[in-house]
């Protein structure tokens, strides 16, 4: 075989051999409008898979080989703005201004000079009437907003609602009714590892960019930058000033707001979080009818299965969250789940750990029903949980202790289930006693040691799991002079014991 041959022979190798790898990735893109997407197989109590027909198909043209994007872009870039937020910052020109003593040497001259601190993100119009959302980091801090549109248009923005847990924010933007291009919510149970999706955002303030990809992975709850953390994993690239941003579905539709990259150098590597739109929609729903976030739970707290744990059980593999505590009267008690149990699906979606199990929980409504498969002593079950807010109000009644004791100072306040949630604590660690919410500087509780975020569970012997313990406990030390205080308080998870002189 000659020299031209050999080289036309390998040209043709190469062409076929990228045509296999992009066929995969092309496949979806033949999909009639209006067919049915498919839902992913999952894991049930029974260990045989059920197989379902899936519409996705290759390339089987040359035409289909090229096929574009652009239909989908025209219909979702116009619903993804630019989000601006500004702060005035207030700086001294004189460096002794915060000296009580030395500020004199300042004189009478102006010692204030402002500069606005502006930062830049992305956000996806869902509501013709304005409605926008957006990362809370992109707003966190932020006194003005602004909006631009698509179009160019500019709009000042009012903050509606922000939710730090899902870094998660709403802003609202008068149109004069006018009704503004949106996306619609997808329903992400239905979205699979492989499916083409598009990133649409501003990234480093270019202006508007497209970028594809396909689904990398689903409920991601490792990534850590949540309390409420089930990513969507993309390889579309995500930038900063992506954040905020759209990921769309071929058929236009909003499957998450774009949120965190993993990369050393600031740059896209190829992992990029998506918020999954549910939970997206929940947290604008909130915003949109009153603006209180209720976040349900299930009154349940599980362990990840491994190898050893799932031999012990009995299981096929490794899989489903083995249920390690119950919450006394709440949904899962109620609902007849039990310590041991092994939670599989939920809604039909499997879960491997705890923060699985919690994020579904929280894309629920109040009074809406969870199902969960499990296996119980080896034979499979399915129980029905009804959703219900953590007992407790979510905010701290506070109350300042002004009487001359070791706690002098602090302000306090009792704990439950739905204050700890709120706080980011382990509700079923915190779900009693008085926690030291603030302990301001020069105060008695200051010089003992206390901060804030401990948890008194002692005094001189009693325990304290009410407010009424805990000022039952303070009087009785009080009505004593110079009495011995032994305090026992939990800080970090740790039980710290000590003994004050009143």
């Amino acid at each position: 075989m000659n020299r031209q041959n050999i080289l036309l022979v390998a040209s043709a190798s190469v062409a076929t051999a990228l045509a296999m790898l992009a066929a995969p990735a092309l496949g979806q893109l033949t999909q009639q409008a209006g067919q049915a997407q498919p839902t992913p197989a999952i894991s049930g109590p029974a260990p045989e898979l059920v197989q379902q027909q899936d519409a996705r198909v290759v390339p089987d043209s040359q035409a289909s080989m090229q096929q574009s994007f652009a239909p989908v872009v025209r219909r979702t870039a116009p619903a993804v703005v630019n989000v601006y937020s500004s702060v005035t910052v207030r700086r001294s020109n004189c460096p002794y201004a915060n000296d009580p003593i030395f500020s004199r040497m300042c004189g009478n001259a102006p010692t204030q000079s402002q500069k606005v601190d502006n930062s830049l993100g992305s956000g996806v119009i869902v509501g013709a009437d304005g409605v926008i959302v957006t990362n809370n980091h992109v707003v966190e801090g932020g006194q003005e907003f602004r909006v631009v549109l698509n179009d160019r248009r500019e709009f000042p923005a009012e903050l509606v609602m922000k939710d730090e847990r899902t870094d998660l924010a709403v802003l609202r933007i008068d149109t004069n009714g006018q009704n503004l291009p949106m996306l619609d919510f997808a329903d992400t149970k239905n979205i699979a590892i492989g499916d083409l999706v598009l990133a649409i955002g501003n990234p480093f303030g270019v202006g508007q960019t497209v970028t594809s990809g396909i689904v990398s992975a689903l409920a991601r709850t490792d990534v850590g930058v949540s309390d409420y953390a089930s990513f969507i994993q993309t390889d579309a690239s995500i930038n900063p000033g992506n954040s905020g941003g759209a990921l769309v579905d071929m058929q236009g539709r909003l499957i998450g707001v774009n949120s965190i990259i993993f990369s050393k150098g600031g740059g896209s590597n190829g992992i990029g979080f998506a918020i999954p739109s549910e939970m997206v929609k929940r947290v604008v729903d909130a915003a949109v009818h009153g603006g209180t976030l209720v976040r349900p739970w299930l009154g349940a707290k599980g362990d990840v299965v491994d190898s050893a744990k799932s031999a012990a059980l009995g299981l096929d593999r490794p899989r489903g969250v083995l249920i390690s505590q119950i919450y006394d009267g709440g949904p899962a008690d109620k609902a007849g789940l039990q310590e041991g149990d092994v939670v599989l699906t939920v809604d039909g979606r499997e879960v491997f750990d705890d923060r699985g199990m919690k994020f579904i929980a929280a894309t629920k409504a109040e009074g809406e029903t969870a199902t969960l498969s499990i296996i119980r002593n080896k034979q499979p079950r399915t129980i029905s949980i009804r959703m219900s807010a953590p007992p407790g109000t979510s905010k701290a009644e506070l109350v300042q202790i002004t009487t001359r004791n070791p706690f002098s100072g602090a302000q306090v306040a009792e704990l439950s289930p739905a204050l700890a949630d709120a706080l980011g604590l382990d509700p079923f660690q915190a779900k009693d006693g008085m926690l030291i919410y603030s302990v301001p500087g020069r105060t008695i509780a200051r010089n003992v040691g206390f901060q804030a975020g401990d948890i008194v569970r002692e005094i001189n012997g009693v325990t304290i799991r009410t407010k009424k313990d805990f000022e039952t406990a303070v009087k009785k030390a009080e009505a004593v002079p110079s009495s011995e205080w032994r305090l026992a308080i939990e800080r970090n998870g740790q039980r710290i014991e000590t003994s004050l002189r009143g």
